[in-house]
């Protein structure tokens, strides 16, 4: 009977290295299967620390079995347990380097842990099989080498089969690590195709709305201001007033504006449904003085803001004073207004007073969401929008924007 590392521990009654290695293989495989499923301590523990606590298990492991060993077993026990800092980067080389230890030394967890790492990185079912059997040849194989009786004979290939089956245990786990991977982000892509899915559903829906809306554009509202600007011109053409001309010819000139922008509005509406499709054309403080000119009523615009305020600033100050003058003609008739732009240097911003009507309004319908809009337009700038009556009889709205809004 062959001593050393020898037949005797391992083929008599079963073997104390077989039990030994069935109970160490069955604690380290429990281990690897909680890093796998990413339960308790595993999935926060960062991975240099991980590969730091199996090279120090792996290092007692060795310590333990080379009590029995050989000087000779000492450098290849060492180089097993070091290699395993570098399994992540080097799987298939760190597996060969564990492989002389387990000649050597009956040692279990540095070949069992290189032989997971290298099942979970690789997608070659050949090599995986050929190491599997490999580390059953080297842990089977008697140290020192030695003549074998019929008898050792025997208990070796009966340990080479039970070994076989141990390394098909962390073979086994790499894979369906490797396929929970894969299944992982099967789903993740599968997630963002049904994002994307929504996505474009959403602006489909939205298409079809904008197209309905453009519709109704087109059929309801541009039929009745193109009867506005219609009768407007032939009233101008009738009327013998001076001042009856004029106002006929401002109501005609409104009308003729508001259907070039309807039209702009209608072919924006028709055109896409998607979100980064601009409102064209958009105005900017160019157009006040135009704005202003041609509101219908008596109103002065005074002082001047920087020509670098941003596009979206510019628009809400029109948009303010077009809405503030829309109220004066509807709501004020025969009232003047003046409009004030000015500038502090941290803010910039416009104020619209008018003073008290000097004729009985017209009731026109309304939605009541003019102010509402400008004070959303001011808040989406970090601005602020007021309005209110005045000591006299009028009403002012003020609209303030911080300098860096955007």
């Amino acid at each position: 009977m062959t001593t050393g590392k020898g037949l005797s521990p391992r083929g008599t009654g079963t073997g104390g290295r077989a039990r030994a290695t069935g109970h160490e293989s069955s604690a380290r495989d429990s281990s690897l299967v909680a890093r796998a499923t990413g339960k308790g301590l595993w999935a926060r523990t960062p991975p240099w620390a991980v590969d730091g606590g199996l090279v120090l298990l792996a290092a007692v492991d060795a310590w333990v079995n080379l009590l029995d060993a050989t000087r000779l077993a000492v450098a290849p026990a060492a180089v097993a347990c070091a290699a395993l800092a570098f399994r992540r980067r080097f799987p298939f080389v760190v597996f060969l380097l564990t492989l002389p230890a387990s000649v050597m030394v009956d040692i279990v967890v540095a070949p069992i842990a290189a032989l997971f790492t290298l099942a979970e990185r690789s997608r070659d079912r050949r090599l995986l099989v050929g190491c599997a059997v490999l580390f059953a040849l080297a842990a089977s194989t008697p140290w020192p080498p030695a003549d074998l009786s019929s008898h050792d004979r025997t208990w070796t290939l009966i340990y080479f089969v039970y070994t076989l089956g141990t390394a098909a245990a962390p073979v086994l786990l790499g894979q369906l690590v490797q396929a929970r991977g894969d299944l992982s982000r099967r789903l993740v892509e599968i997630e963002e195709a049904r994002e994307q899915e929504r996505l474009l559903h959403s602006q489909a829906v939205l298409a079809r709305e904008r197209a309905q809306l453009a519709r109704e554009m087109h059929d309801v509202v541009s039929h009745q201001v193109s009867l506005i600007a219609v009768q407007a011109g032939a009233l101008q053409v009738a009327a013998k007033d001076s001042g009856f001309q004029e106002g006929a010819r401002t109501i005609r000139s409104l009308s003729v504006d508001t259907l070039d922008e309807l039209r702009h509005m209608v072919t924006l509406l028709r055109a896409s449904g998607g979100r980064a499709t601009e409102l064209t054309p958009q105005p900017t403080l160019a157009d006040l003085h135009k704005l202003v000119s041609t509101s219908g009523i008596e109103a002065e615009l005074t002082g001047e803001l920087p020509s670098d305020i941003p596009t979206p600033a510019q628009r809400a100050i029109y948009r303010t004073v077009q809405e503030a003058l829309t109220n004066v003609r509807k709501h004020a008739p025969g009232a003047t207004a003046t409009i004030l732009l000015d500038s502090d240097g941290g803010h910039f911003g416009v104020t619209v007073t008018n003073t008290s009507p000097t004729r009985p309004s017209l009731p026109l319908p309304g939605s009541y969401q003019g102010l509402v809009g400008l004070r959303e337009r001011a808040e989406l700038l970090h601005g602020t929008f007021e309005s209110g009556p005045t000591v006299e009889g009028g009403y002012r709205v003020t609209l303030r924007i911080p300098a860096h809004a955007d």
